[in-house]
């Protein structure tokens, strides 16, 4: 009977080290671009920028005391001292004045 001449055995795979976890980016908690004390806790945003703004949205603060554009990052903010019930003259509340805003 013939005898086998001994296998090499094969080299074992190396286990590449697990990558290490991302790191969070390290960006600085910003302002809002823009902030605009509103009346009203109904506002509109289009961006006020004609061609260069954004879909018309409806946003409501509900409970809070401001609600931001998902659009521009705009935050209406609800002006101090404005309490009771809301008059449907004042919505939306970014329209308040001729001056667009």
């Amino acid at each position: 009977m013939a005898r086998k001449a001994p296998t090499k055995a094969a080299p074992r795979a190396r286990r590449r080290p697990e990558p290490a976890p991302a790191k969070p980016a390290l960006i600085p908690p910003l302002p809002p671009p823009e902030q605009v004390v509103v009346r009203s806790r109904r506002v509109a945003c289009d961006g006020v920028g004609g061609a260069l703004g954004h879909p018309r949205v409806y946003l409501e603060m509900g409970e809070a005391d401001f609600v931001e554009c998902p659009y521009c990052d705009r935050r209406f903010v609800l002006a101090s001292g404005t309490e009771g019930p809301e008059s449907e003259l004042l919505a939306p509340g970014v329209y308040e004045g001729s001056h667009g805003h």
